[in-house]
């Protein structure tokens, strides 16, 4: 079951963080490659913003974007913004999201998102916070993986443990951190490899922002995953 308001109010904490941590950059800083290839921080930090925006639609029941094509004009539009405008860009959409998490609301509602994707109403604050806490890894700041909350890192590795379920391209694969355990890949009676790792090692690989390197692989090769 998901706890909307309990969600609303961490990614208001992610945020907060966020916002703290690039309030401490300069214009130059803004304009450096981010983790993300082809990125600078400056289109992360756009895309975090017109993410907010996005997902105000996504609650509100308008299409999530106008188009693909118009999500990354915006993008590129407002990547080499200044300093002061990508953090107050930042807040006001951060603050229009969060008012329309606020408004009265059936929560238990499917709504669509890009590509025709649904999911509950429910369910938007958490996708959110994992664009907000994962993307401040993505501007390589001095926030990692491991910093992450522990709940937020547990609860992304079930969503994508649960995305790549069933997908034919990805051998049947038993996670492990050495406390809980996630199924993934093909459909099979037992699985064909296990991964053991770190909480965020484990995270990293599944969210595409490691290599896997770290992690142990027993019974065959560390599966290849589909791009999210």
């Amino acid at each position: 079951m998901m706890d909307h308001a309990r969600d609303l109010e961490s990614v208001h904490l992610a945020t907060e963080r966020l916002l703290t941590a690039v309030g401490e950059l300069d214009n130059a800083a803004v304009t450096d490659q981010s983790r993300l290839p082809g990125w600078t921080r400056g289109h992360v930090l756009a895309h975090l913003a017109r993410n907010a925006d996005a997902l105000v639609n996504v609650l509100q029941g308008r299409p999530m974007y106008a188009s693909a094509a118009d999500r990354d004009a915006d993008i590129e539009r407002d990547a080499p913004r200044p300093l002061d405008a990508q953090l107050a860009d930042l807040r006001a959409s951060a603050d229009r999201f969060r008012a329309a998490g606020a408004a009265p609301a059936d929560w238990s509602r499917t709504v669509e998102l890009r590509g025709g994707v649904t999911d509950s109403a429910a369910r938007i604050p958490f996708r959110r916070w994992a664009e907000v806490g994962l993307h401040h890894v993505d501007l390589g700041i001095g926030y990692e993986l491991e910093d992450l909350p522990a709940e937020f890192t547990r609860r992304e590795t079930d969503f994508l443990a649960e995305r790549f379920a069933g997908h034919a391209d990805v051998a049947p694969t038993l996670l492990t951190d050495g406390t809980r355990t996630w199924r993934t890949g093909r459909a099979a009676a037992e699985p064909e490899v296990t991964v053991t790792g770190g909480a965020a090692d484990l995270l990293g690989w599944l969210a595409g922002r490691r290599d896997g390197s770290a992690l142990t692989v027993e019974r065959g090769a560390l599966p290849a995953l589909p791009p999210l």
